[in-house]
Formats: structure tokens, C-alpha cells, sequence
């Protein structure tokens, strides 16, 4: 249950922070917004670091995978593109979008034991469920397009 609150706590703090960062940059630059939420995160990274925990941050440096150290660089790509999806396609479109692209790579990556993750089977069940969820997708879609359509032109 406590994952299930965090997960969506999380949903809930990525769209709006996606909506807050599109905002501010549009009253700035790509580039400065994402260098500012990258940097607050930083401090409260550190923050959080100083108060909880203090291990020894070389420890970053001794892990068996170094290519897993780029997810900084992935994070300020995410901000980058959270923006621009949501300022092209509005907050629901990109946030339905995303969050399918999320889980069906986290499904491949689960499927093929990919990045030190535990290998699992095909489950059909997941695969329907990822075409159902791409569905809904389209039948959003679908709505904001045909139905400005059938608006305009229906006759009686």
C-alpha cells in the first residue's frame, strides 16, 4: 500500500512540476529553467544527504556499472522534454503519453533482464494491458479530433 501512495504521489509531482517548468519557461529559456531544477534539486538532494544519511559520496565512484552514473544527465533531459511535450501537446496528452512510453520500456527492460534487472517471462495479460493503455491514448485523441469534426458537420 505505502508504494502504491509513493507512486502516486510521484504521478501526481511530475505533472505538476512539468506544468511549473513549462511555465517558467516560457517567461525564460529552456535552458535556464532546466539549470534551476536541476540545481534545487541539488540542494535538497544534499540537504536530505546531510540530514538522513552521510555515507561517503565516493562511494558513487566505486559502483560495478559506471554508464549508471548518467542518470543526472538523463534527468536534465527528461526536464527538457517533459516541457516541450507538454507546451506541444498540453499537460494530458503528454502526461498520458509519457507515462505509457514509461511503462512499456520498463517492460522490455523487465522482459529482456536488461541493466541488472530480474529477467521475466511474456505475460500476455501486460501485453493487453499496454495495447488497452495505448488504445485509450488514441480514443483520447481521437475525441479532441473527430470530435471537432462531427460539431461542424452535423446535419439533422
Amino acid at each position: 500500500m505505502w508504494g502504491i501512495l509513493i507512486a502516486v504521489v510521484s504521478g501526481l509531482l511530475m505533472s505538476v512540476q512539468g506544468v511549473f517548468n513549462t511555465g517558467v519557461t516560457k517567461q525564460t529559456s529552456m535552458w535556464a529553467c532546466n539549470m534551476f531544477v536541476q540545481l534545487t534539486a541539488f540542494i535538497v538532494c544534499l540537504a536530505m544527504w546531510a540530514i538522513t544519511d552521510r555515507s561517503n559520496l565516493l562511494d558513487l565512484f566505486k559502483i560495478d556499472n559506471k554508464y549508471m552514473l548518467v542518470g543526472g544527465i538523463m534527468g536534465a533531459l527528461i526536464t527538457f522534454t517533459v516541457i516541450k511535450s507538454m507546451d506541444s501537446l498540453g499537460p494530458a496528452h503528454a502526461v498520458m503519453i509519457i507515462v505509457i512510453a514509461q511503462l512499456l520500456i520498463a517492460y522490455l527492460i523487465e522482459l529482456f533482464g536488461m541493466f541488472g534487472v530480474e529477467k521475466v517471462d511474456f505475460d500476455l495479460k501486460k501485453f493487453v494491458g499496454i495495447a488497452i493503455a495505448i488504445g485509450g491514448i488514441v480514443l483520447f485523441k481521437w475525441d479532441d479530433t473527430f470530435g471537432k469534426f462531427f460539431a461542424n458537420n452535423t446535419t439533422v
